[in-house]
């Protein structure tokens, strides 16, 4: 494999992280580093992070160390990385660190960071460091510190089994853009469920793989209140919706209106009223990116004779719009589909039936190298309805 170069911090659900930058950039440029991040081969600048859903920072990779003592990773960080620090542009300088993997305290690190502070002082530049209340620095605080700026410096410090991995943050995920672009739309409906931007983007790069998005069109047929088809106008895709009901297709015309104006993108979006069983889309699709339907959402755990209903229904609805779409595609037409998976136990889920009747249907399932497909699940610890997400082939 070629050298690292670059190192992504994964979202609070790594797997669809993991498989999101493999379908982007090829399983032969990544690496998964312990539970929480990957490595690729390519620099950061190639790597279209504002596309990301998945993953919440990135960084160029500062060095590779054959231990995981921290008094070794300490002395490595003021012999090597506070001369790069000290020369960085005039002005005061600005450092925290954000440590994975490791089990040292936010004391411990904190005391890291007073020892690379006074190296940096040492060399005659001001210094402040960013205290350290966890671990890691969160998003938020490494925006409101100005880690990413000129004269800013996040060192993430990664623990790989007996290996750590040592990265400067150069961006990280735009909370403010993501706020706007999930509560802020004209149009809303909690009752039909709310799929936020990030799902929206990891549902489109799972479908779309290394697809150039100039050109191409994303079809949505459950578009809902039209999330899915925002991010992709905003990745370049062209977008075609459709939708059973009159007012949701009525709620995602206002809402990619104003995404058009809010974010300069025009919004020539195709939008049909449509059962998604039994439609017949315009050509050409050259990928789909949806959440079906998910059935009954339920504050507890139900009983084992209610999920198993709950699972038929949704079982005959998607089975019944795979078949439809099924000769409406071209063979090798990618998909990410969102289904629901009913979390029973902790961390043990029911899945429909259909997942293992796919090739029956025509679909191929998308095998990823560092990702199980079983593990493409999106939830919170205490759901019950899960979203799983197959990525498929028609065949």
């Amino acid at each position: 494999m070629d050298e690292l170069k670059s190192l992504v911090l994964l979202g609070r659900q790594p797997a669809l992280g993991l498989a999101e930058l493999e379908s982007l950039y090829g399983n032969d440029t990544v690496v998964a580093l312990g539970a929480q991040a990957a490595a690729l081969t390519i620099e950061t600048e190639k790597i279209a992070f504002e596309r990301l859903g998945g993953s919440v920072k990135l960084g160029n990779i500062l060095g590779r160390l054959d231990t995981v003592n921290w008094g070794d990773i300490e002395r490595y960080i003021v012999k090597h990385v506070a001369p790069e620090a000290a020369s960085l542009p005039e002005g005061k300088i600005q450092i925290g660190i954000s440590v994975y993997g490791f089990s040292e305290s936010a004391l411990r690190i904190q005391a890291t960071g007073l020892s690379l502070k006074k190296a940096i002082k040492k060399a005659g530049r001001s210094v402040r460091l960013t205290p350290n209340q966890e671990p890691a620095l969160s998003s938020a605080q490494v925006q409101h510190n100005h880690l990413t700026g000129p004269t800013g410096w996040e060192l993430m410090i990664v623990r790989d089994n007996e290996q750590t991995f040592i990265a400067r943050t150069t961006v990280i995920q735009d909370i403010a853009s993501y706020t706007i672009r999930d509560r802020d739309r004209p149009k809303r409906d909690a009752r039909v469920g709310m799929l936020p931007p990030k799902l929206a983007q990891i549902l489109i790069n799972l479908a779309a793989g290394q697809l150039d998005p100039a050109g191409k069109t994303v079809l949505d047929p459950f578009c809902g209140t039209g999330v899915v088809l925002q991010e992709a106008e905003l990745m370049g895709f062209g977008v075609y919706g459709t939708d059973l009901e009159p007012r949701m297709i009525d709620y995602t015309a206002h809402n990619l209106e104003w995404f058009g104006e809010r974010y300069e993108h025009p919004s020539p979006a195709v939008l049909e009223i449509g059962d998604a069983t039994r439609h017949q889309w315009q050509s050409p699709i050259d990928i789909v990116a949806c959440e079906t339907f998910l059935g009954k959402p339920f504050a507890s755990t139900p009983s084992p004779a209610m999920v198993a209903t709950t699972a038929s229904d949704c079982n005959v609805i998607i089975k019944k719009f795979l078949r439809n779409i099924h000769g409406q595609l071209q063979p090798g037409t990618r998909l990410c589909v969102a289904v629901p998976a009913w979390q029973i136990r902790k961390n043990e889920f029911k899945h429909l039936p259909l997942v293992d009747s796919l090739e029956e249907l025509g679909y191929n399932q998308v095998r990823f190298e560092h990702v199980e497909s079983n593990a493409l699940l999106y939830y919170r610890e205490d759901q019950v309805v899960a979203r799983e997400l197959l990525v498929i082939k028609r065949n």
